[in-house]
């Protein structure tokens, strides 16, 4: 019965997608995880009389004096937070109070900071998240030689990009969006409204204006796609594409558009391809690589090594004078 937070914590997606459909909350999730044990298992008479009910109890009271320490913890952190806030806004008002106001020239330094500020605020009235310049998703420079890629968004660590209302991420098989559903009440599936087509995402709180509501770029299986509620805050809608060759450059139509030349997919995730595919991303990135160094594609060095071949097979043709691409 004993597990390591990781080994528990993979179960936790497949535990959320179950819940979702539990509205009354933990009481009538329990009712069917002990139901599907008397029905599929000898849980209850596998052992001596009320065996079962000592280790329901026993683990019950670990897990509720680990979510009682765990509670405490965040409070007494919280606490510290709030009464360290508090500390700097007596402080930073005592300081207003005796300097009189005045105007300072700026330092080089000071003038680089307000700048990357004014930046980030740009950046955030274009419906980009920018919680500081370094975070927020960088654009194609204007001297990119490939003038298509101009004034587009840089992927994120996931290949995604950081956005105002939500967050998204994917790789060739999937797409998976965070969206932060900015409540001060632990959300339920009857306070929200969610809608998923094959072509249209719907996201939002009942009752105030939705967070997303556009259509998808590309065609999804909705049979393999889902959404769970994380910590009642935010709403996690995992994606699967139709087009397992395919990287979005955007999640929904009006998104900003990333540049899916920078893309980066990681090497383990390679890993989990079939050999097939595998071998048809692999050379489709190596391509990318040449073509941007300005060198041969894996076609182009097959056409020269058959081109050479020829040549060798026929040394009494004169290809001097001959052009080749």
């Amino acid at each position: 019965m004993n597990g390591s937070g990781d080994q528990l914590e993979q179960f936790d997606t497949l535990f959320l997608s179950i819940a979702q459909h539990h509205p009354e909350g933990a009481p009538q999730l329990l009712d069917t995880f002990v139901g599907f044990l008397s029905r599929k298992t000898d849980f209850f008479i596998g052992g001596e009389v009320g065996q079962w009910e000592k280790l329901v109890m026993s683990t019950f009271r670990k897990y509720e004096k680990i979510s009682r320490e765990k509670h405490e913890a965040e409070k007494k952190i919280k606490s510290e937070k709030e009464a360290a806030k508090k500390a700097a806004e007596a402080k930073k008002k005592a300081e207003t109070a005796v300097q009189p106001a005045e105007i300072t020239e700026l330092t080089e330094e000071e003038a680089e900071k307000l700048q990357l500020e004014i930046d980030a605020n740009k950046n955030e009235s274009n419906g980009i998240n920018s919680e500081s310049a370094s975070n927020s998703p960088e654009t194609i420079p204007n001297d990119d030689e490939d003038e298509s890629e101009r004034g587009k968004l840089k992927p994120n660590e996931g290949n995604g990009c950081d956005l105002k209302k939500y967050k998204w991420t994917q790789t060739l098989q999937d797409v998976e969006v965070k969206i932060p559903l900015n409540i001060t009440f632990r959300a339920k599936q009857k306070d929200l409204v969610v809608n998923i087509t094959k072509k249209h995402l719907t996201v939002g709180v009942k009752g105030q204006p939705l967070i997303v509501d556009d259509d998808f770029p590309h065609e999804i299986k909705l049979e393999e796609t889902t959404w769970v509620i994380e910590d009642g805050k935010t709403v996690i809608v995992n994606i699967e594409k139709v087009n397992k060759m395919n990287w979005w450059s955007k999640l929904v139509k009006s998104d900003p558009e990333i540049s899916t030349r920078k893309i980066n997919p990681e090497p383990s995730k390679l890993s989990d391809l079939d050999g097939e595919t595998r071998g048809m991303v692999e050379k489709m990135m190596y391509d990318q690589r040449q073509k941007e160094l300005g060198l041969p594609t894996s076609d182009d060095q097959k056409k020269q090594d058959v081109l050479k071949k020829f040549m060798q097979q026929h040394p009494e043709m004169d290809f001097s004078k001959c052009k080749f691409n």
